[in-house]
């Protein structure tokens, strides 16, 4: 006899992703889209017994860098072992649509920099089966993924695609060339894009250095790419920047929202060096969102850091003199080169100065803490390599020497920049309450060898809802309302991120109690044998992709029904007036 429905989930404790209280319930699921919740009396071809589980929808993560791995692999790991089930790319104004055959390059050395993936990673795994923005959608549209994919067209390659050697070099777009940027948004954005992204970071820099081609785009250009996409009447426009002038960096990204009419998002962080900006920028977002503007900032739950350790791009000793002749040694040889007595000594020798930021944090012991197998993302300052060296009668760097060899040579370390100027989260909670802001930055599928952010959903639930003790939590139905509904309104995904009929089927079946984060680990799994840095969780009981079971506890099923989502999706007609 045919079932009534494909999945039930018996029992569990529902939140729905609306931020109403959580309730008991089942929910029922036909054909992709859930099809019932409450008592449901048929039976499902398939059911899961969530009886002391929590269910909630599929988490929607709107700030990944999955543009090249979504052209060569079917699971967007580390993304989906976080009970995420959609993701957006393209952030930061890179990716590699549009592009000529001549700048295939550019672009990789772009991305390389910007989001530190490999050049041979990337230049072995991409396929370059397309020139157009729209053409790359079709290349992605015949692909089988374990999540749901939507793009952003990336201002940088944008700007080359136009203006060639020009774009690159950052000079001034003629009319023209904008004319012909808006006319490829306009096209892009109907042929499926999300939306549009741009960066004016001075931190966004080729692997060769040279900046962004998007860092210093004259507001015309910004705002003909913006009444492009107006004239499509789709997308969200997203940008970065370093908000240097912070009132005219914000007005400019208001009158970009004033004059499309589209909705903007931003980053927004705590930078060490203004630690009290961000609170004037949501006060500027707040008056703007006061004044009708759909406008919101992107902040992350945690602080934004590094990690180092002895097989990732930087260990606290990389730049060392007696670091250099190990540098490029596979990891075993180089592991037990430095067990060598002689070795360790010349690398405990005071090291010389360094220059740049990152560099000079690699000894600054003050502000590196040990990362454990049970990650703590809101560390104390008793933590630091200083103050446990301090507490053990040891040099620090003595310390961080050992810790690095330990386990094999897999032992962690972690620089908590952003957000973590007062040494506490407190930055975080202020910016995640506020009306304006929807969790993201997770940067998943980016930095893979010093960056390991892509487990930001499920730290926002531990830590915000059950595991801080530095300040207060939040409510378990307000996080995960923010990172389903929140983020998939924010970016036009209307089908998704709450648990009611007519909605799509993206859900977690998770064990509340046992959730949490795993240590970073390094895997050689991208192409051309390249390395990057995974994060796995445990407690994700089921992960539910257009009703289809694609994680088990942590492990892949085989199931693939995840595709590429072309532009923004309308809301169930029955709960369109919501």
């Amino acid at each position: 006899m045919e079932k009534a429905f494909d999945l039930i989930i018996r029992g569990g404790t529902v939140v729905d992703g609306t931020g109403a209280p959580a309730f008991e319930a089942d929910v029922a699921v036909k054909e992709g889209a859930i099809a019932a919740v409450g008592r449901i009396s048929g039976s499902g071809a398939e059911e899961i017994d969530a009886r002391g589980l929590l269910v909630t929808p599929g988490f929607v993560d709107i700030h990944t860098h999955y543009d090249g791995q979504a052209t060569w692999d079917q699971r967007m790991q580390p993304s989906s072992w976080h009970g995420v089930t959609s993701v957006v790319m393209g952030n930061c104004g890179v990716g590699f649509a549009p592009c000529r055959k001549t700048d295939h390059d550019l672009l990789i050395r772009l991305m390389e920099g910007v989001e530190d993936i490999p050049f041979p990673v990337l230049a072995q795994g991409l396929p370059w089966t397309w020139e157009s923005f729209p053409e790359y959608l079709d290349a992605l549209a015949v692909r089988r993924f374990d999540i749901d994919i939507g793009a952003q067209l990336p201002h940088a390659a944008l700007r080359v695609f136009v203006m060639g050697e020009r774009g690159a070099n950052r000079e001034p777009a003629t009319q023209a060339d904008i004319n012909a940027m808006a006319a490829i948004a306009k096209r892009s954005m109907e042929a499926g894009a999300l939306g549009f992204s741009s960066s004016r970071s001075l931190n966004h820099r080729a692997s060769d250095g040279a900046f962004t081609p998007s860092l210093t785009a004259a507001e015309e250009e910004l705002s003909g790419i913006a009444l492009g996409m107006a004239a499509a009447g789709r997308g969200v426009l997203q940008f970065i920047t370093d908000f240097k002038d912070p009132d005219e960096d914000f007005a400019l990204l208001r009158r970009l929202a004033e004059r499309s009419g589209r909705p903007l998002s931003f980053s927004l962080l705590q930078n060490p060096q203004a630690p009290a900006l961000y609170i004037h920028l949501l006060e500027l977002l707040a008056q703007a969102r006061a004044d009708g503007l759909e406008m919101r900032a992107q902040v992350p739950g945690r602080p934004v850091g590094v990690l180092l350790g002895l097989a990732l791009t930087a260990n606290p000793f990389t730049r060392h003199p007696a670091f250099e002749p190990l540098a490029d040694l596979p990891h075993d040889q180089k592991l037990a080169a430095l067990r060598d007595p002689a070795v360790r000594a010349a690398l405990l020798t005071p090291q010389p100065p360094t220059r740049g930021p990152l560099m000079n944090a690699l000894h600054r012991w003050t502000g590196m803490y040990l990362l454990g197998d049970e990650p703590d993302y809101e560390p104390t300052l008793d933590h630091t390599v200083a103050a446990m060296a301090a507490q053990r009668g040891v040099d620090p760097a003595e310390l961080a020497y050992d810790h690095m060899l330990s386990d094999g040579g897999r032992g962690l370390f972690y620089i908590a920049h952003l957000n973590y100027a007062e040494g506490n989260l407190d930055p975080s909670y202020r910016m995640m309450t506020d009306a304006g802001t929807v969790p993201g930055l997770s940067d998943g599928g980016a930095h893979v060898g010093m960056i390991c952010d892509a487990s930001f959903p499920t730290t926002n639930v531990t830590h915000w809802t059950r595991d801080r003790t530095r300040g207060p939590q939040l409510p378990l139905e307000y996080i995960i309302q923010a990172q389903t509904q929140g983020t998939a309104r924010a970016v036009g995904l209307n089908d998704r991120g709450v648990i009611a009929p007519g909605y799509r089927a993206d859900l977690n079946v998770i064990d509340y109690p046992r959730l949490k984060v795993a240590r970073p680990e390094i895997a050689y799994d991208l192409p051309g044998g390249g390395k990057r840095l995974l994060q796995r969780a445990q407690g994700y009981a089921a992960t539910i992709v257009a009703g289809q079971i694609t994680y088990r506890d942590g492990e892949p099923t085989g199931a693939l029904p995840g595709r590429l989502v072309r532009g923004g999706q309308s809301a169930p007609v029955a709960m369109a007036a919501e």
